[in-house]
């Protein structure tokens, strides 16, 4: 452990309050501090952050809510989430500088990181991009594993849907599916996206829900004899239509609400009676709760992205600076797969 003295500039993005409806640039401003690049507090790092991570949960912690798995955010202080970043300085018998890392760290340059017990080091693989410790490898990447395997409980030949098929979370849960002898059908919000899921990513079919004006039909379309697992990213009306289509005894894993995130006051679901009539099991999960599970997903689903039996697409935006419009953008459907910032390629 070297005391370093030297101060640098800290770019940061700070949540400047509680907002309804649709974040907004706006709702964030980028700030400039310095940073003295010496020893933390006792146990803590300081690092220095690489790639930082835009998920639909945060829209969750920007408003003044207690009541959820993880505490809101704090107005006028740096965003967090899920980054990869390098240890400059240590003051933690567990990581030492140089050391690569994952998980949560300041929407910033640099950061001291004091809650050192979820951190995860990365093992550098010339055969793995750095940044998909955030998506395939990350916490999009394990919500996929878990929610599919844990919670749908598949069979080979069995019917599965995926909605917002092309992002961070979907397209490896239809690759997924694919593997285990499903066939899966996606759902997203356009031509570019339905091409992807189709030609790239493997999927039997996909279709642009923008363009169905009866989501009940279009399933009915797609899964003439019923869904046997639906994986729902977006909640809302497509929930409602999927539970019309659903088989006896089928199973929904509920993994994200991304078109009731910003709605102030969210839709009811109409047709929940079909989880009476056709036995259907619904579930909310968290990855975090089966992370025991993790070292099995980080070694299969590394074996299988070397040997190309799928693949998995980032949309990079350069520059801490990106950061708001990068996160805004996930609300409109802009990204293209995983929402990574690089903040420093080194």
């Amino acid at each position: 452990m070297m005391a370093n003295s030297e101060e640098v500039g800290n770019k940061q993005v700070i949540f400047k309050g509680y907002i309804d409806g649709v974040p907004k640039i706006s709702d964030m401003e980028l700030k400039l501090s310095n940073i003295k690049l010496n020893n933390p507090s006792q146990q803590a790092l300081l690092v220095k952050n690489l790639y930082l991570s835009c998920d639909p949960y945060m829209r969750g912690r920007m408003r003044d809510f207690h009541g959820s798995y993880i505490p809101p955010f704090v107005p006028s202080k740096v965003l967090e989430g899920f980054g990869v970043s390098k240890v400059i300085v240590s003051d933690n018998p567990n990581f030492k500088a140089g050391d690569l890392i994952s998980g949560f760290t300041g929407w910033e340059e640099y950061s001291i990181i004091t809650k050192t017990d979820q951190l995860r080091k990365i093992e550098p693989d010339d055969h793995i991009p750095l940044s998909f410790h955030l998506g395939l490898l990350g916490m999009p990447g394990f919500t996929a594993y878990a929610g599919f395997y844990e919670v749908c409980s598949p069979s080979s030949g069995e019917y599965v849907f995926v909605s917002a098929a092309s992002g961070a979370v979907g397209q490896l849960v239809g690759q997924l599916a694919k593997l285990h002898g499903c066939y899966v059908v996606g759902s997203a919000g356009s031509k570019e996206k339905v091409e992807l899921l189709k030609n790239k990513l493997g999927f039997d079919e996909a279709f642009n829900y923008k363009e169905e004006l009866d989501l009940d039909a279009a399933l009915k379309r797609y899964f003439p004899q019923g869904i046997d697992i639906y994986f729902d990213n977006v909640g809302g009306d497509m929930l409602d239509a999927a539970l019309l289509n659903m088989k006896i005894h089928g199973r929904i894993a509920v993994c994200g609400m991304i078109s009731q995130q910003s709605i102030s006051d969210p839709k009811g679901i109409r047709n929940l009676s079909s989880l009476i009539y056709k036995r259907i099991r619904m579930q909310g999960f968290l990855q975090s709760d089966y992370l025991h599970l993790y070292p099995k997903f980080l070694e299969e689903v590394s074996a299988y992205y070397k040997q190309g039996k799928i693949v998995y697409f980032e949309d990079m935006n350069e520059g801490l600076e990106s950061a708001p419009a990068a996160f805004v953008g996930l609300f409109t459907g802009k990204n293209v797969g995983k929402q990574v910032i690089c903040v420093s390629h080194e």
